[in-house]
């Protein structure tokens, strides 16, 4: 490589696992493929459920919790252990769990950095459906994964970052949804976020349709279960008279799922009705908004063109996840079905044969795994900071030039990033860099994780550049330019690695360090402590400040930068969060700032979010909208209060918002705690008393 020179740092070698040969991962022949088992997530009290890191803790207690309701578990794995554990088997490997107990499914309770292990476990062991819950597994373990799963038809993956999967006709719940909230039923949802999937459930619950089965596709950049394989599951399901999809920005699945409705509404004479809605209609470009996967790459749609491209497909959009019930009942009705029998069928029916059992109460398991649940953001270099990691691959690239100067109006565009529908990384390149035309004209080029691309697809990748009239020198250092970049991509766990080149006077090629986007998965470093050389690189100091300090508490707050905005929201849970965003906005209110607690709602988290939206001096009202899925109304309630009387509220109101668990005693600690503070139930009353006061002199 010539040109800019910069101190050269060496690619770290500490990756998620080295190359093999590509092989069928089940010991069983292969003569379908991964999308044949997506019935398998069509669980019920027939579903036997084994438990990977059965004795731990939070496992434990959320085994208890689901065996009161009704989930037919079998038994469970701990490496090592053999015995007895709540009076059920214990077993020291997965294949004699699965020679032993026969099981049908298996939650995944083991810690992020062994997650992907565990996964791989089962699918070796062939379990029909494996359900992983945890939270910052790196996206290159969650890639190999998926490569992985590709090479057979007996195993279908729930998650990760996912809160799982629920039948409540079946009474069988793999994963930690607060149970209270949901209720036997027609209705199946399937959603990215946790907190506007509860939000939504408890709206159809309270219209009294209930829930068949409910799906949490999670909120990463690769989910092992799509929307689209959702409703082809429901499609199926004689239990399921209409289907609920939340979305929200990043990603193709909400497009992926309008051409699968499309396609249902042409071949189907009477198809299942379907609402949906998609969050971060608001969100700022560019920005990560709380969840790994919410954020738009290049050629992605917005959460705006979404949402149209859903209407048009024949989707009801929904505007606020407290309105599906009411929405549902109509749509149910249009649809020529009777709501009034389906609401009554829900009332009496448990899948037919199934004993009602109590309901367990939440206690401190649900707590702990509310707590658990914390946000994560992706470490994005500037183009100057991302010259050091690159240089050391650029060289490898005889004749190739890191230049300065922004890229001229004849550059090209090219990276490898990840293809969220493939779930694979992939080349994405165009025949321009110009920001008028690159949405439109970029084109991905997905290939095997731990094969790497292969010469046919960069071969492709580089016909759509069309390089035609490029000296033979350029184009072949193109194709060594996306070499390098697929094997650095892989070696540093990134995310996008991505620029602008043009063919210098030489006939040689240059990449414009200005255009340079190069992102990283920080749990990568966070959680598996690997790549310390690429993320020691990140510069808080040219951050936000509020958005640094956030983090450290757990905290994911965005600063939205509208002049005219002056509503701060506090809200528990990425989706919410975004939804709230929107929803202020079809109300007549701006936010300041989208801010979420990380799925919990504790006094140090609410007292921390009042003193980083009060340092805002545009906020004239502060709107803390919570809903208590894994987190009791009380203690939410408790929670404001304590933190309302600790914080210097600089005379601001505060209305405040919740509902879910044990709601009315949480809207009741509010009303009457004496404070400046006004609690309603419903989105719409609240929303409104927010803009009221926001907009008085």
């Amino acid at each position: 490589m010539r040109g800019l020179r910069s101190s050269p740092i060496k690619p770290n070698r500490r990756t998620v696992g080295s190359a093999v040969p590509r092989r069928s991962f089940s010991s069983s022949a292969t003569w379908r493929s991964y999308d044949d088992t997506v019935q398998n997530i069509r669980i019920g009290q027939h579903t036997r459920v084994i438990y990977q890191g059965f004795t731990g803790r939070v496992a434990t207690g959320n085994a208890k919790d689901s065996l009161a309701y009704g989930t037919n578990i079998v038994g469970g794995v701990t490496p090592g252990k053999e015995g007895e554990h709540l009076g059920l088997p214990l077993l020291p490997d997965l294949r004699k769990a699965k020679d032993q107990l026969k099981p049908d499914a298996t939650a995944v309770f083991v810690a992020a950095p062994q997650c992907g292990k565990a996964i791989e476990d089962a699918i070796e062991a062939e379990i029909p459906l494996i359900v992983a819950v945890a939270e910052h597994i790196p996206l290159h373990d969650l890639m190999r994964v998926s490569s992985i799963l590709k090479t057979q038809s007996k195993s279908r993956l729930v998650g990760a970052n996912a809160p799982g999967i629920i039948s409540p006709i079946g009474q069988c719940r793999i994963g930690f949804q607060p149970l209270p909230t949901f209720a036997p039923g027609h209705i199946g949802i399937v959603a990215k976020s946790g907190t506007l999937s509860y939000e939504t459930v408890a709206s159809v619950t309270r219209s009294g349709l209930g829930q068949s089965l409910c799906i949490g596709m999670g909120g990463d950049i690769i989910a092992g279960t799509n929307l689209v394989d959702a409703l082809k599951v429901f499609e199926a399901d004689p239990e399921t008279e209409g289907i609920i999809l939340v979305g929200e920005v990043g990603g193709r699945a909400e497009e992926d799922a309008a051409e699968w409705i499309k396609d249902y509404h042409r071949r189907v004479s009477q198809p299942k009705p379907i609402a949906a809605l998609v969050g971060g209609l608001h969100a700022p470009p560019g920005r990560i908004m709380g969840h790994a996967g919410a954020w738009a790459a290049r050629g992605e749609r917005s959460a705006k063109e979404k949402y149209s491209i859903l209407q048009q497909a024949g989707a009801t959009m929904v505007d606020h996840p407290e309105n599906f019930g009411g929405v549902m009942k109509t749509l149910l009705s249009q649809s020529g079905r009777d709501p009034q029998k389906i609401m009554k069928d829900a009332a009496n029916q448990k899948r037919g044969y199934h004993t009602q059992r109590r309901r367990p109460a939440l206690g401190a398991q649900q707590s702990r795994l509310a707590q658990l649940q914390q946000q994560k953001r992706n470490l994005v270099l500037s183009p100057h900071g991302a010259a050091a990691p690159l240089e050391p691959y650029l060289d490898q690239v005889d004749g190739l030039s890191l230049v300065r100067e922004s890229e001229p109006h004849d550059a090209f565009y090219l990276g490898i990033t990840v293809d969220r529908t493939e779930r694979a990384p992939c080349i994405v390149t165009s025949p321009t860099a110009s920001r008028a035309q690159l949405e439109r004209r970029v084109r991905r080029f997905a290939y095997d994780w731990r094969q790497g691309p292969s010469e046919a697809t960069i071969k492709q990748a580089i016909e759509h550049m069309q390089l035609d009239a490029a000296p033979p020198a350029a184009r072949a250092q193109v194709s060594g330019l996306m070499q390098v970049l697929a094997k650095m991509y892989k070696e540093t766990e990134a995310v996008t690695l991505s620029g602008s080149v043009s063919v210098d006077e030489k006939g040689d090629l240059r990449l414009h360090q200005p255009s340079i986007i190069a992102q990283f998965d920080d749990a990568a470093f966070k959680s598996s402590k690997r790549q310390e050389d690429i993320h020691s690189l990140r510069q808080k100091d040219a951050e936000v400040p509020e958005e640094v300090e956030a983090e450290k508490d757990g905290i994911v707050f965005v600063k939205l930068d509208d002049p005219e905005a002056n509503i701060g929201t506090l809200v528990n849970g990425a989706g919410l969060a975004m939804n709230t965003v929107d929803a202020l906005r079809l109300h007549g209110g701006k936010a300041t700032n989208f801010l979420d607690t990380g799925g919990k709602a504790t006094s140090e988290t609410v007292k921390k979010s009042f003193e980083l939206i009060l340092r805002d001096p545009r906020v004239k009202v502060i709107f803390v909208n919570i809903f208590g899925g894994l987190t009791d109304g009380g203690m939410i309630a408790e929670g404001v209060l304590l933190a309302f009387k600790e914080v210097d509220m600089k005379g601001k109101p505060v209305v405040v918002r919740i509902r879910g668990t044990n709601e009315e005693t949480g809207q009741r600690i509010i009303a009457e705690s004496g404070l400046a503070l006004e609690a309603f139930d419903g989105f719409v009353e609240a929303a409104e008393r927010v803009v009221e006061i926001a907009n008085s002199s």
